[in-house]
C-alpha cells in the first residue's frame, strides 16, 4: 500500500479525504476535535513539502443542504488544529470551488463544504467522484471512519487518479494497527470483547477465533453465555434465541485452543438505576429481580492475570453500564489492566464507539497503543470484510 510518506507534494495540490464528523454543540462549537487533531500529520506533511490541502468530508446525515451541517461551522477549529488559517468554498464541486483550488498557493488549506449535501455523495455516483477529482493532483484517503462505504469521494474517486493515490498518515496506521493484531501480533494474543449483544459481535468473534489465544467476554452479552450453560441470570439482559449460537461458539474456541473467560462474578441490582440497591453475587446465580450491570472484584483479577500474559490486546466493549458512576468500576479496572499491559511492552489496539468513549472518560487514551477512529470501519476489518474504500485505493 502507498502511504503519504511515498509522495512529494511540492507544487502539488493534494485532495484529502478527511472525516471530520465531528459532534456540535448548540452553538455549533466543536465539542470533541479527537478526528480534526488525527488528520493533523498528512495535512502537515503535504504543507511541509511545499503543497497545498484541499479537505473534503462529510458532517451529520443532512438531507439536502441543510446550514446546521454546513462545515463552516467548524473551520475556526480545524484552523487553530493545524495551525494555518484555512478557507472555505460553500460547494465541494462546480466552479466557484474549482477557482477556490486554482487559486490556492503552496502552504494553503481549503475546506470544501459537505460531501452530503449531496445525495451523489452517499449513492457512489461516478459523476459526482469525476467533478470532485478535478479539485487536487493527487488524492489521500485519511478516513479511515468511512472506509467500509462504497462512497463517491472514498471508493469511487480513486480511480480518476490511477498512480497518484495514497493512505494518509492516520488510515495506514488504522490498517497496520488492525493487522499486528489479526496477522502479525506478537502472542498470546487477547481479544476481549464486551456490549450488550452476542449478535452483534458474532461474525468478528468467528474471524478472529484463529487468531487469538484468550477470549474475554464481558457486558451484557455475558448473560446469554451463562443461561446457556444453565446459569440463573435473575433479570439480567438475555438473547434468549441466541443461546445455541453462545454454545457453539465455546465449542469452536476449544477446538481450536483458544480460552475462554467469562466473568465468575458480577455487581447486581435491583433495578437499572445508578441508584439501585447492589450486591456481589456469583454470575450463575443472581436472584430473580436482580440483574448484572458491572463484573465483580474476582473477575476484575482473573482478567487482569491474562491480560498481563498478553503480548497483543484488542478491546472492543465495556464490561458493565460505565455511563452509571456506580457500574463503571470494572470498565476502569479492564482499561488500567490494558494500559499496565502495554506499559510492559504489550501492542493494545482500542476500538468501537463504547471502548473509545470508556477510556477518554477515565484518560486512559494515552496509556494505549493505538485508539481506532472508525467504529464500523473498525469493526468490519475485524470481521474479515474487504472496506470498500481500501480496497479502491489498492487497485
Amino acid at each position: 500500500m502507498k502511504t503519504i510518506q511515498d509522495f512529494n507534494f511540492e507544487n502539488k495540490k493534494a485532495l484529502i479525504r478527511v472525516d471530520f464528523n465531528v459532534p456540535l454543540n448548540e452553538n455549533k462549537e466543536v465539542t470533541d476535535a479527537t478526528r480534526i487533531e488525527a488528520a493533523k500529520p498528512t495535512i502537515i506533511k503535504v504543507l511541509e513539502d511545499g503543497g497545498s490541502a484541499v479537505l473534503m468530508s462529510h458532517l451529520g446525515r443532512p438531507k439536502g443542504v441543510q446550514e446546521e451541517y454546513s462545515l463552516k461551522h467548524i473551520v475556526d477549529k480545524v484552523s487553530d488544529s493545524i495551525g494555518v488559517q484555512v478557507k472555505f468554498s460553500e460547494n465541494c464541486i462546480g466552479e466557484d470551488a474549482e477557482k477556490m483550488v486554482a487559486d490556492l498557493e503552496p502552504g494553503e488549506v481549503l475546506l470544501l463544504e459537505n460531501l452530503r449535501f449531496h445525495k451523489e455523495e452517499t449513492e457512489g455516483d461516478r459523476k459526482f467522484a469525476e467533478q470532485l477529482a478535478k479539485m487536487g493532483d493527487l488524492y489521500v484517503n485519511d478516513a479511515f471512519g468511512t472506509a467500509h462505504r462504497a462512497h463517491a469521494s472514498t471508493a469511487i474517486i480513486a480511480e480518476f487518479f490511477p498512480n497518484k493515490k495514497c493512505f494518509g498518515s492516520l488510515l495506514a496506521k488504522e490498517i497496520e494497527s488492525i493487522e499486528k493484531v489479526l496477522k502479525t501480533g506478537e502472542k498470546p494474543v487477547t481479544a476481549v470483547l464486551g456490549g450488550s449483544k452476542v449478535s452483534s459481535k458474532i461474525t468478528i468473534i468467528e474471524n478472529i477465533l484463529d487468531k487469538i489465544d484468550h477470549l474475554i467476554i464481558g457486558g451484557g452479552m455475558t448473560y446469554t453465555f451463562i443461561k446457556a450453560q444453565g446459569g440463573a441470570i435473575g433479570d439480567s439482559i438475555c438473547e434468549d434465541d441466541k443461546q445455541e449460537l453462545a454454545l457453539s461458539i465455546l465449542k469452536k474456541a476449544e477446538a481450536k485452543g483458544v480460552e475462554v473467560h467469562l466473568p465468575v462474578d458480577v455487581l447486581g441490582a435491583n433495578a437499572f438505576s445508578n441508584d439501585a440497591e447492589t450486591q456481589v453475587v456469583s454470575v450463575d446465580k443472581i436472584p430473580d429481580g436482580w440483574q448484572g450491570l458491572d463484573v465483580g472484584p474476582e473477575t476484575i483479577k482473573i482478567f487482569h492475570d491474562v491480560l498481563m500474559k498478553s503480548k497483543t490486546i484488542l478491546w472492543n466493549g465495556p464490561l458493565g453500564v460505565f455511563e452509571m458512576e456506580n457500574f463503571a468500576e470494572g470498565t476502569i479496572a479492564l482499561g488500567k489492566s490494558i494500559a499496565k499491559a502495554t506499559e510492559q511492552g504489550a501492542f493494545s489496539l482500542v476500538g468501537g464507539g463504547d471502548s473509545v468513549a470508556a477510556v477518554k472518560q477515565f484518560e486512559l487514551d494515552d496509556e494505549v497503543s493505538y485508539v481506532s477512529t472508525g467504529g464500523g470501519a473498525m469493526l468490519e476489518s475485524l470481521e474479515g470484510k474487504t472496506l470498500p474504500g481500501i480496497a479502491a485505493m489498492e487497485e
